[in-house]
């Protein structure tokens, strides 16, 4: 099990989201409090769903958005129904040729239960774990998770929009 924070055994000692790191899809370290200031959706995905096209929406957030505060971070993750059983390197490339995505993204990680990476555990913790793929979490500038949102609400909702607008850094 990857430590998502440094010498702590449990999920609850963390402050904020910043305490946690992933694994880029590229490769290399993604630690997220290089987006301290900033809100941050962290979406779990999966290239083979029927979800799958609100990449679509997740990527026009993105260019909405990301000049005003907001990243968003793709989490592949194979937890249910086997819906994302690539590589990082198929799953990098599906994203890129069907949806020009360009917004970060980790290698695929577990994203419910004794083995979910130690973020997904934290803000299960506080809001409750995915039920399926494309479940969004919102963490605010300060690092602190202020919503969640199943995978039946779109990145185009109005519910969705106004969370975001709401949790944008303000100045």
């Amino acid at each position: 099990m990857m430590a998502g924070v440094m010498g702590m055994t449990g999920t609850a000692q963390a402050a904020s989201a910043y305490d946690y790191s992933f694994t880029a899809i590229e490769g290399g370290p993604l630690k997220l409090d290089q987006y301290r200031g900033k809100a941050v959706m962290v979406v779990n995905t999966a290239s083979m769903c029927g979800y799958t096209p609100q990449y679509k929406g997740l990527q026009a957030l993105w260019e909405k958005y990301k000049d005003k505060g907001l990243v968003i971070l793709g989490v592949p993750s194979n937890d249910f129904g086997g819906q994302e059983p690539g590589s990082a390197q198929e799953i990098k490339e599906f994203c890129e040729v069907n949806f020009a995505i360009d917004f970060p993204m980790t290698t695929k990680e577990p994203v419910k239960g004794a083995n979910a990476h130690p973020l997904y555990k934290w803000m299960a913790e506080q809001k409750g774990e995915p039920k399926w793929n494309f479940h969004k979490y919102l963490i605010g500038p300060d690092g602190k998770l202020i919503g969640a949102f199943g995978s039946k609400v779109t990145p185009d909702s109005a519910e969705l929009a106004a969370a975001i607008e709401k949790a944008l850094p303000k100045g």
